[in-house]
């Protein structure tokens, strides 16, 4: 007896020493302990264009794994998926916002999801109660849908030895949102399905790399690539640097912006002829000027400047003053400069009390205060209320990555590793070996965020043949990056979207 009591008490020293331990050589690596992955389904039903829509909404996160088996992240995601729905005819969409580092709530809310966060265009929504509403703009009546939040965002969090770092760059970040994708077609059963992707903003980089990287490394063909004001060749569309080309790129949405705010004169009443008329002063005038520099004659330089002062309403001696050359933070401050106000970056429609009166930038984008307290209030209001997501985690909006993120892409046909990304020589090469895959670009023309020269830039420079690129579809709305906040737009949105799928 007294044997078997020294063995017992030997037995638990030992396990308690050994408990004791692991704790402190956890505690010694700051190691947190892996938290549980989120699962919660519920079923709904939502009336769009007149037919009501019975469907099963699971949000939670899905736990990813790397080559050795080990758990890497907990991908956050909502899928609504139509009840009685064939998977091996019923399209499934996978959609995204940008950032690099937003969730995608903005999407998910603003026009997809079934549920929609109602605020007054753009005007401030900053008064709560905010309101949501069924969404008869849904397009669940037309696929499944699956909403990702990208490691950062969301829900969706590094685990075990990964760290953030492993997925915040241009190539980890399609290499996730990729096996994701993969990961939830096998385990959903939905290969047969025909399959679309859904990028707003640096969701174009995003996409362009995910439709490449899905057809070669997963053998995944895609039906078709949604590309929502996109950004995807970063030379395009950073204007500030010491390249030309943002810069034209960039005059035909502060042309528009113009024309919106009536601060131009002999402002004619048709928007589409003022447009053709900037776009064909920005190629054939402006361009030129920007590429001789000081060979410009004098005759030469004042006649663009003139040009410069009709199409934007600020005047001549400030773009002299400026060398020809503004980008879009200095633009929103000093178009409304004379009014004390701002205009927007995401949407130039918007407009704000500006800040720092003698500052050469703006202060802020109005259009964030404007509407991101609605969204964030919906938002959180619908996942947990109606979806009944019951966590003490934070649903991370916007994750500020910006500054933490590798630019630097390798294409494909590229030995090396370009310091900036252009996803659009994926795209290209994606829909090279997958010749039926279609792409619908949708572009807003007061997006001073990603404007549409700029998209309009790269879409006219894809090296593909003349029937690979009948492939491609560009549609324009009166609004800005995010359209769908825009009534007439939405409306229009929905309907483009309908047809791309349905041919």
């Amino acid at each position: 007896m007294k044997t078997g009591f020294r063995t017992l008490a030997a037995l638990l020293f030992s396990a308690s020493s050994t408990i004791a331990l692991a704790s402190d050589h956890a505690e010694k690596a700051g190691e947190a302990p892996m938290p549980e992955p989120l699962h919660f389904e519920s079923d709904h039903l939502v009336k769009i264009d007149g037919k009501a829509i019975a469907y099963t909404a699971t949000a939670g996160t899905l736990v990813m794994k790397n080559d050795q088996g080990q758990p890497v992240a907990h991908f956050g995601y909502t899928a609504y998926v139509k009840k009685d729905g064939d998977r091996t005819t019923r399209p499934i969409m996978f959609a995204y916002n940008g950032g690099p580092g937003s969730a995608s709530l903005w999407l998910h809310m603003g026009v997809l999801g079934p549920q929609r966060t109602v605020v007054d265009d753009t005007n401030f929504t900053t008064q709560g109660p905010f309101q949501r509403v069924d969404n008869e703009y849904s397009i669940l009546d037309k696929t499944d849908l699956v909403m990702i939040d990208p490691v950062g965002t969301g829900f969706s969090v590094p685990v075990g030895d990964a760290k953030g770092e492993d997925f915040w760059g241009v190539d980890n970040d399609i290499t996730s949102v990729s096996n994701f994708i993969a990961r939830y077609v096998t385990d959903n059963g939905r290969w047969q399905s025909p399959k679309y992707l859904l990028g707003e903003s640096y969701g174009g980089i995003r996409s362009g790399g995910v439709a490449y990287t899905l057809l070669t490394r997963h053998n995944m063909a895609l039906n078709g690539v949604i590309l929502v004001s996109p950004y995807m060749d970063f030379v395009a569309g950073n204007a500030g640097g010491k390249m030309d080309l943002p810069y034209i790129n960039f005059f035909t949405t502060y042309a528009a912006t113009a024309w919106y705010h009536k601060v131009i004169d002999d402002r004619p009443d048709d928007l589409q002829e003022f447009l053709r008329a900037a776009e064909d002063f920005a190629i054939n005038q402006y361009a030129p000027a920007l590429l001789k520099g000081a060979r410009a004659t004098e005759d030469e330089r004042a006649g663009v400047l003139a040009g410069m002062e009709r199409f934007t309403g600020i005047s001549a001696e400030y773009w002299d003053r400026a060398n020809l050359r503004i980008d879009e933070s200095r633009f929103a401050k000093e178009l409304l400069r004379d009014q004390r106000k701002t205009v927007g970056r995401i949407d130039s429609r918007f407009v704000g009390d500006g800040i720092r009166h003698n500052a050469e930038n703006f202060s802020y984008d109005p259009f964030f205060p404007a509407v991101g307290p609605a969204f964030t209030a919906t938002f959180n209001d619908y996942y947990r209320e109606e979806l009944g997501v019951k966590t003490d985690r934070r649903y991370v909006t916007s994750g500020g990555l910006w500054s933490k993120w590798d630019q630097s892409h390798k294409a494909p046909g590229s030995s090396w590793k370009a310091p900036v990304p252009n996803t659009a020589v994926d795209l290209a090469y994606a829909m090279v070996q997958n010749p039926h895959m279609r792409v619908l670009v949708q572009q807003g023309y007061y997006d001073l965020a990603t404007p549409y020269g700029a998209t309009d830039y790269f879409v006219d420079q894809m090296d593909v043949p003349q029937h690979i690129r009948d492939n491609i579809i560009t549609t324009y709305y009166e609004a800005g990056h995010m359209m769908y906040l825009h009534p007439p737009s939405l409306e229009q949105y929905r309907v483009d979207l309908v047809e791309f799928i349905a041919e």
